[in-house]
């Protein structure tokens, strides 16, 4: 009974944390307040639940427990409570008509997290632990980073919060430029730690996809015909329309070339090219645009072999220009490596190994396993699949890994 209720108070921590911080937020006002009081709500529900039983609401009995717990503290600290109709009362009437547009907490609390008085690496960290329950541990990990550093991120961000007294809202309408392009950022860091976790067992987590397409849709309804949302949104579509295609009935990890393209969401795949269409008419394209340009070319490709690999190519070429980062660059390299040749491919890698950020990357060590396989190259490949199973941290990608490994120690028939 004890372990249901913990399994119980962690699904619906990672579930319906983010909403329920949101909510605390605006009914306080108070992110750090908020954050005490949800866990201790939570660990009230992991002493009350083994006797009592999960509640039939259990994001609503948390919810209620933390409510009352702030209330608590604010009334013993002397202060008054500001509730929602008191705050919305005094704001301008431009600011008014926009924040009743908006229903939805967690929307203002990542504008909140993507404040520009918050520095853009905090930002990034906090949004992630606020919004979507991630640990510390989980983010730091994500980055690459001690998890000291990233726990101190967060503590100063907050601070900042509090001190810089950031108000619970969306910004006017002419200062969202200056923040949209960090919340589009956020929301698909959220989107990709659901779609690839970065550690633990599991390869998806469906809960943090779904909460970064709501974001996104939601983002898109405020911003009507703003082609990088748009092509964010499509971007996000084409790659989960690929959700039930990637693990086998075993639960190993599936490739773009080994997966059962029938097992591709066409509804998705649909909504996700109409979108982008829509953006790339603005001729104005951003690198969201451009990465869903290139997942449209894989959804539009019946088969792993008539992916239009020289296309993908010369779009990375673009997308470097607007996004010159190291793992955009890996994908580059390996794109170039389909469409002209593996060698071609491990020319390239060798140059990218004196980055920093991808020597202890295993995307690097299994990107050149891979190219020395098609290589034919099978001693070297053994020792490349080595060592990015060492590094990987997800279960699901060490072992596929681990079974390519064992495939480059069995002898050719």
């Amino acid at each position: 009974m004890a372990g249901d209720a913990t399994v119980a108070v962690e699904l619906v921590f990672r579930q319906e944390g983010g909403r329920v911080l949101a909510g605390l937020m605006r009914r306080f006002g108070d992110l750090g307040l908020a954050e005490d009081v949800l866990q201790e709500a939570c660990r009230k529900a992991l002493e009350l639940w083994p006797q009592t039983g999960v509640p039939e609401h259990p994001a609503a009995w948390l919810a209620s427990v933390a409510r009352h717990a702030a209330l608590d503290q604010v009334r013993r600290a002397g202060k008054s409570v500001a509730d929602a109709d008191a705050v919305l009362s005094r704001l301008p009437a431009a600011m008014l008509a926009e924040t009743q547009a908006i229903e939805d907490d967690r929307l203002r609390l990542l504008f909140i997290c993507c404040h520009p008085a918050l520095a853009p690496e905090a930002q990034v960290a906090l949004a992630l632990r606020t919004l979507c329950g991630l640990s510390t541990a989980e983010i730091a990990r994500a980055f690459g980073l001690p998890e000291a550093t990233l726990s101190q991120r967060v503590l100063r961000a907050k601070r900042k919060i509090a001190e810089a007294r950031i108000p619970f809202e969306l910004p006017l309408q002419q200062e969202w430029p200056q923040r949209l392009a960090q919340v589009l950022h956020v929301i698909y860091l959220v989107f990709s730690e659901g779609y690839c976790a970065s550690g633990g067992e599991s390869l998806l987590r469906a809960d943090l996809c779904a909460e970064a397409l709501r974001l996104a849709r939601l983002l898109d309804s405020l911003l009507p015909g703003q082609p990088e949302v748009q092509g964010l949104l499509a971007l996000m579509l084409l790659q989960a329309s690929r959700g039930a295609a990637r693990l086998s009935s075993e639960g190993d990890l599936l490739t773009l070339e080994e997966q059962d393209r029938r097992l591709w969401h066409g509804a998705l795949i649909a909504e996700g090219l109409a979108l982008l269409e829509q953006a790339l008419a603005a001729r104005t394209p951003g690198p969201y645009q451009l990465q869903a340009a290139i997942a449209a070319l894989h959804a539009r490709a019946a088969t792993a072999s008539q992916t239009d690999w020289r296309q993908i190519s010369a779009l990375y070429g673009t997308l470097l220009r607007h996004k010159p980062e190291p793992l955009i660059l890996l994908n580059a390299v390996i794109a170039c490596a389909m469409a002209h040749g593996a060698g071609h491919g491990l020319a390239w890698l060798e140059r990218l190994e004196a980055l920093p950020s991808l020597t202890q990357s295993h995307y690097l060590h299994a990107a050149r396993a891979d190219l020395l396989r098609r290589q034919g190259d099978r001693a070297a490949a053994l020792v490349a699949y080595t060592q990015a199973a060492a590094l990987a941290s997800n279960g699901v990608e060490r072992q596929y890994l681990l079974r390519r490994q064992g495939e480059m120690r069995l002898p050719l028939v």
